[in-house]
């Protein structure tokens, strides 16, 4: 069993939960927050780690005021693609999840950064814009789209009456949390209406349907995240086509028993990216009073119904469902019939939910399959493990180790050739405890 530490300067260093690894699996990207489990948002830097040399480079640094991480690496190219939080912050517009934008930085062209995804605040709103924030930008691997999650600012903030000044009720829509999709290439410009607005590189949409109040027992659901594509080229409807863009997202659902917990769900795009931009039945931009809306001919099913077990919804660690490389299964966590989290796959075309793992400690981290689709890695009892995609055998690939210093449950990522798993332990410093990026072997 060996690891190697790659970084080493006293500064947090953050990897998010897939596609740290550049193409050639060369360099892992990385923010530099300072919170060991990412939850303050006060990194200035996206920088990158060559896992050969331990050489680091600074990809980006932000200006006036503004935060950035959550960076995550383009499978087709150089692009990296991260949070960026508001320059010039104020008290009406500091960071949050309504007031961050998605940016793209070449890694050929270090400290240039162009906006993903456009804002858009005033009524009439721009399709193709948002009215609020996008979170964990992620690629697609033929590189055309990048899904993100997302939050509306205009629907968060309060409205207010303009006499007496004091926020009244109206009917309209809640903010709640949605999955959004960017089609590259496709520039959006919105007008200079709002300080805040700004244009994007990308057209984007929410292709997520949400309800405000799901009837109990129904597969409506009051919020969409930590969603992730669906095969590296769609999946296999089993009819002989194939479904060539998917996303599998965890939606919210009730209970017949009024109980609240995720499922896993799919959502079907169309075969080609410009039909994004062809609106259904309501504005895709949205309304003052009503969320943006998804495009014509996105299909939203459920594909989990738990209910009836022991421990229903989806469990465990924070975690983004991810898919095999050939699109036949998505993993999840949910806990087994003894309450042990463990990793489950479902089919994309349905079915009951598959257990894979089944040892006696839980699944402690997010997720990763190998390129071949025969492994998945992942953190449990204080190491890098990987289980057999086909036997459920699992794999201690790190010494145990209890305490602070154990693997983090962020992240636990694959290279894309295969050879190597990239992950974090936390380390004393004398400027604090400080996350700092290991790998292991992973054969």
């Amino acid at each position: 069993m060996t690891e190697r530490r790659l970084t080493f300067a006293p500064r947090g260093h953050m990897l998010t939960n897939t596609a740290v690894w550049s193409p050639d699996s060369r360099w892992l990207v990385f923010d530099t927050r300072s919170a060991i489990d990412g939850s303050v948002f006060d990194g200035t830097q996206i920088g990158r780690v060559d896992v050969v040399t331990g050489r680091v480079e600074t990809l980006y640094e932000s200006r006036a005021g503004a935060c950035c991480g959550a960076v995550t690496a383009s499978p087709a190219d150089d692009r990296v693609f991260f949070i960026l939080g508001p320059e010039r912050p104020s008290a009406d517009w500091s960071y949050g999840p309504t007031r961050r934008q998605g940016v793209i930085v070449h890694a050929s062209r270090p400290g240039f950064a162009a906006p993903l995804d456009a804002r858009d605040l005033v009524a009439p709103y721009t399709p193709g814009a948002l009215r609020g924030g996008t979170h964990v930008h992620v690629c697609h691997g033929d590189g055309t789209l990048v899904s993100s999650t997302y939050e509306d600012a205009v629907l968060e903030t309060p409205l207010i009456h303009a006499s007496s000044r004091l926020a009244v009720p109206r009917s309209r829509q809640r903010n709640m949390r949605g999955v959004a999709v960017s089609v590259c290439g496709r520039p959006v410009r919105v007008p200079a209406t709002h300080d805040r607005n700004h244009d994007g590189t990308a057209f984007t949409v929410l292709v997520t349907e949400l309800t405000d109040d799901p009837r109990p027992g129904s597969d409506e659901i009051s919020r969409a995240c930590e969603e992730g594509w669906i095969g590296v080229a769609g999946y296999d409807r089993g009819d002989g086509t194939r479904q060539r863009h998917a996303l599998a997202f965890q939606g919210t659902v009730t209970a017949t028993t009024g109980a609240v917990y995720p499922e896993v769900f799919l959502v079907d795009l169309p075969d080609h990216p410009r039909d994004l931009e062809i609106p259904g039945a309501r504005p895709l931009a949205g309304t003052p009073t009503t969320r943006a809306a998804p495009p014509r001919g996105l299909v939203q099913r459920r594909l989990t119904h738990t209910a009836d077990r022991s421990h229903p919804g989806l469990s465990g660690p924070r975690h983004w469902l991810r898919s095999s490389p050939d699109g036949s299964r998505i993993a999840c966590l949910m806990c087994d019939e003894a309450g042990v989290v463990q990793l489950f796959t479902v089919s994309p075309c349905g079915g009951e939910p598959s257990q894979l793992t089944r040892d006696p400690w839980p699944v402690a981290s997010a997720f990763s399959w190998s390129p071949a689709g025969d492994r998945i890695a992942y953190v449990a009892d204080g190491s890098v493990m990987t289980v057999d995609a086909s036997t459920g055998e699992s794999r201690r690939l790190t010494h145990p180790t209890t305490g602070p210093t154990a693997p983090r449950p962020e992240a636990c990522v694959f290279a894309p050739d295969g050879k190597a798993i990239a992950y974090m332990r936390t380390l004393p410093t004398a400027a604090g405890a400080l996350n700092h990026i290991f790998v292991t072997p992973a054969d």
